[in-house]
């Protein structure tokens, strides 16, 4: 039996209380880990002015996955400091340039639409576009004041995110929609729709479907049982995700990966809740969207029959109507329940 090496942030607030339950259901599993946990957070640059170590990534590099719990803590830490010293870095770093995050209706989940059907895989650039953080700021406090953000998309960017979301679109149901702004953003988004149709060719077995952020924000609130795999820049895949998350019950139920498709560094798995620093070791935060971020995580690591495992004992746990409601169950016992299906 091979262990798999992880690097364990829990991060801040209720990162610590998910990342805990997380590790519990995984040492259920009967998977051979060998978890090493860094506290690395909004304390640590509190304490040291870095969000980790100088030598976190070389750190890091040694690990088959990460798992992260979530990071930030604006009261004393500005998010833009937190997120551009931990969360990004890492990604980059290990070139994670794909971010996959599954937006369905877990069995007694109930969303805020009608529609219960659907099953959708967004698959966001992870790496480059928006958030490159090409810019800066001249002139700081007077009336001339200039801040430029620069969108920075290379052919290599857009051909391995299309390619990605076409693959998954081949192994899923055969339909992939891509989602730009090209009639506002004449050379970012015509440039990614041009490349979109070149790779189009490449698989003819897949439908192609093209749609402004505008128009997919309103389709996937009207029609989501429509759609299969998008694919989007670092900054449309981050909103839809979040616009995601909301018709499939909530932040509680969003689980996510950072994937390095070509294994030269380890990818992340995370959800994508914030820190709620209010609920913090409350034993209130909803565990399931770590708990399914780590099925992905053993899925990606050649332990398919324990993630789906993981995955039946969330969905029977749902069924039952634990943790389908804001405060309905509390961690501990969710965790329990989810253990319990998996023994």
């Amino acid at each position: 039996m091979k262990t798999h090496k992880i690097a364990l942030i829990p991060g801040d607030g209720i990162g610590v209380d998910v990342t805990d339950a997380a590790m519990e259901v995984l040492a259920a599993t009967g998977v051979s880990l060998e978890p090493v946990r860094f506290d690395w957070s909004c304390e640590t640059y509190l304490q040291t002015g870095r969000m980790m170590p100088e030598d976190g990534i070389d750190t890091l590099r040694a690990f088959d996955a990460i798992f992260l719990g979530a990071v930030g803590w604006p009261a004393t830490v500005p998010d833009s400091v937190s997120l551009h010293g931990l969360l990004l870095p890492i990604r980059k770093a290990f070139d994670q340039y794909a971010n996959i995050r599954p937006h369905r209706l877990l069995p007694g989940v109930e969303g805020p639409l009608k529609a219960s059907g659907f099953d959708i895989l967004c698959i966001r650039e992870n790496t480059e576009g928006e958030y490159s953080g090409a810019g800066g700021r001249v002139h700081q406090g007077r009336d001339n004041e200039v801040a430029v953000e620069s969108a920075i998309f290379t052919r290599k960017g857009v051909e391995r995110i299309l390619r990605f979301g076409f693959d998954q679109a081949r192994a899923r149901r055969g339909h992939l929609t891509s989602v730009t702004k090209s009639n506002a953003q004449k050379y970012s988004m015509v440039f990614w729709d041009e490349v979109t149709r070149e790779i189009a060719a490449e698989y003819p077995d897949v439908t192609v479907s093209h749609m402004h952020i505008d128009a997919m924000a309103a389709k996937m609130v009207m029609a989501p049982q429509d759609l299969d795999v998008i694919v989007a820049s670092n900054l449309f895949g981050d909103i839809l995700t979040d616009l995601g998350a909301a018709i499939q019950g909530g932040l509680g139920f969003a689980a996510s990966a950072n994937i390095c498709p070509d294994l030269s560094g380890p990818s992340m798995f995370e959800p994508v809740h914030g820190s709620a620093p209010d609920i913090a070791g409350k034993n209130i935060a909803n565990p399931i969207a770590a708990i399914w971020s780590a099925a992905m995580m053993l899925d990606h690591l050649g332990e398919s029959d324990a993630a789906k495992a993981v995955l039946a004992a969330i969905e029977a746990v749902t069924a039952q109507g634990i943790g389908i409601r804001p405060g309905s169950h509390g961690t501990a016992a969710i965790t329990a329940a989810i253990v319990k299906e998996l023994q």
